[in-house]
């Protein structure tokens, strides 16, 4: 990955009234140097649905956005696998994977 990657899903409202979610990013590092958050929050936005409406929500994660503190104290990211969820909550969610 350089620069940027899109992730996306579709969020529908099941229900019988309109309804707000609060649709999440996490990430993991699968590879990394040092041991990392099981599910690190990167991003969320706040929608609002009506009965049956579908919308499609989408994240932007950067390369910097991987970074963290390193073994040696400096600052970076480091090239591994990823997994990436979109979820209503850390324990749920459409999991996908990518490679930096």
């Amino acid at each position: 990955m350089r620069g940027t990657l899109e992730i996306s899903a579709l969020i529908t409202n099941t229900g019988e009234r309109t309804g707000t979610e609060v649709v999440q990013l996490y990430v993991r590092d699968l590879v990394g140097s040092l041991t990392r958050p099981v599910r690190e929050l990167k991003g969320f936005q706040r929608i609002t649905l009506q009965p049956g409406e579908t919308r499609r929500v989408t994240f932007v994660l950067r390369e910097e956005d991987l970074a963290f503190t390193r073994a040696d104290g400096s600052w970076g990211v480091e090239p591994g696998r990823f997994k990436v969820w979109i979820a209503p909550h850390a324990e749920a969610g459409l999991e996908g994977e990518f490679v930096l």
